[in-house]
């Protein structure tokens, strides 16, 4: 006799990519709280709810370090590949640290 578990329709919406790293994540590393989630009915709205903050913290913190840095609109006017690659290095650093405290944690 096999449990008959049905996800909600709500919980079948998309997820995005941070909540597809987080799940990845926790299947390969953390199968126990992956399988409590599951079975609960809370996984999926576990991994909007990781998608949604890692994009909010996304925005915020690349807004941040780009004022710190002094990467403006300016700067993208008057040499583009330097903002460019700028933007790219500021954008990688927060990825780096949005992955560390919130999908590998």
């Amino acid at each position: 006799m096999y449990p008959n578990i049905v996800l909600p329709e709500e919980d079948r919406e998309p997820i995005g990519k941070y909540g597809r790293m987080r799940k990845r994540y926790l299947e390969e590393h953390r199968p126990v709280i992956y399988n409590q989630l599951f079975v609960s009915g809370k996984l999926f709205s576990h991994l909007r709810e990781i998608d949604r903050a890692s994009h909010e913290r996304m925005e915020m913190m690349v807004g941040q370090m780009a004022k710190t840095e002094g990467v403006t609109e300016r700067l993208k006017a008057e040499n583009q590949m330097e903002w460019v690659q700028r933007m790219n290095s500021i954008r990688n650093r927060a990825e780096e640290i949005i992955l560390d405290e919130l999908i590998y944690n």
